[in-house]
């Protein structure tokens, strides 16, 4: 050991495997950082009540989607064409993904419409589901509108499902070949927007599959989980290495991680105090909505259930007045508002969940996102409801008064 000035130190020469020291070493920082690795898997399987060895780190919930959707329909081996259930809601990196290997040819997809209030029936679901269904892709909470899926009720249908396939005798050609028919179809959900508020208990839930991302968590890397229940088989999307149990090739992002873990216990821990706050303070911005002249004049709406929605969005409609405009004049107050999804900012279009529940929304029609977090507070609301009032009474002339359309109740 190199010492200086009579103390000893570390050299470290093994930069061609990382500037940092990486878990895949077996030297002493190597070893240290596996620990530090090991550590933050059990942290994170602890608040999904899973198994450290179901948790697989990703870069983020997008991949994390990818993984689920096309690593189910490629360990699927079925002797027909895999077939996939998800919602006309979906985030891009589930109703994207799921096009695209309908594309390819390498599955079929079923798309289910949700509700006029942005929940779907589960009853649908089962009905879409078929011999060779392998995977149904509901996501948890929308990161549009807010709107909450009865995920237990799914899975429910699910389990259903598999019992009476249970009883079938499985074909001898199947047999023969391995082939675990019977654990299909999978249950993935999108955990996405859920995480700083719902219950994420995989069990209760449910779910074969769920998806996380450390960009919605205060203080987390940039980084997503994959939890995969240990009896799926899913099938490698990348290859290159043998990390996170050979399924996501490439040295992990340990910095990244120990602040997800850090991040998702923080929250996990100041969960139901948070929702409780930001409840409060959701149905006081509806109160102002609703109590708002121009507001009701002009025929806003809420867009989504009221009651079965995530504690810190609101999404409204406003006829005839394009969302981008609004959030440019909103900003222009200091007011931070979006459109849609990150994922689809500025690429000029409608948002597909606004017009899957609202087939007649027109381009025309303007939707805004409003979403409440740590720092929110009943005098945000105010200032923005005032400046709102500001930007409609400014833009008169781009709407015809409508009938008013108050808030779900």
């Amino acid at each position: 050991m190199a010492k200086s000035n009579g103390k000893s130190r570390k050299i470290y020469m093994d930069y061609a495997a990382s500037a940092e020291p990486n878990p895949g070493s077996i030297h002493e920082l190597g070893l240290k950082a596996k620990k530090q690795l090991d550590g933050a898997r059990r942290s994170v399987a602890d608040v999904l009540g899973a198994r450290p060895a179901e948790i697989i780190f990703t870069s983020g919930g997008t991949e994390s989607n990818n993984m689920a959707i096309q690593g189910a329909v490629l360990g699927a081996k079925l002797p027909k064409l895999p077939h996939i259930v998800t919602t006309n809601i979906e985030h891009p990196s589930v109703l994207e993904t799921c096009k695209m290997l309908e594309k390819r040819k390498l599955a079929e997809i079923s798309i289910v419409p949700v509700e006029s209030n942005g929940i779907v029936d589960p009853k649908k679901i089962k009905k879409e589901i078929k011999k060779n269904t392998v995977l149904v892709s509901v996501m948890y909470a929308n990161n549009e509108i807010g709107t909450i899926q009865p995920i237990k009720e799914i899975a429910k249908k699910i389990r259903h499902y598999r019992k009476r396939r249970d009883l079938t005798p499985l074909p001898l050609s199947l047999a023969r070949r391995g082939v675990g028919e019977r654990c299909f179809p999978l249950f993935h959900t999108d955990a996405v927007q859920a995480v700083n508020y719902l219950d994420l208990n995989v069990e209760r839930l449910g779910v074969d599959m769920l998806s996380l991302s450390g960009s919605k968590l205060k203080g987390a890397g940039r980084v997503g989980v994959l939890y995969k229940r240990k009896s799926v088989p899913l099938a490698p999307i990348f290859s290159g290495g043998d990390q996170e149990g050979a399924l996501r090739p490439g040295t992990e992002n340990l910095p990244a991680i120990l602040k997800f873990f850090t991040a998702l216990v923080k929250a996990h821990k100041n969960k139901e105090k948070e929702a409780k706050r930001l409840k409060k303070i959701q149905e006081y911005f509806f109160y102002k909505l609703e109590h708002t002249d121009i507001l009701k004049d002009v025929g806003m709406f809420l867009n989504g259930d009221r009651q079965e929605r995530l504690p810190n969005n609101v999404s409204i409609t406003l006829p005839n007045i394009p969302s981008d405009l609004l959030v440019i004049e909103l900003s222009a107050r200091g007011i931070m508002a979006s459109a849609k999804s990150a994922c689809k900012a500025g690429d000029g279009k409608s948002s597909h969940v606004i017009k899957a529940i609202n087939p007649k929304i027109k381009d025309t029609d303007g939707s805004l996102r409003f979403s409440l977090g740590r720092k929110t507070t009943k005098r945000d609301i105010d200032e923005t409801v005032k400046a709102l009032s500001q930007i409609l009474k400014k833009l008169k002339k781009w709407y015809t008064p409508t009938p008013i359309l108050k808030l779900e109740k």
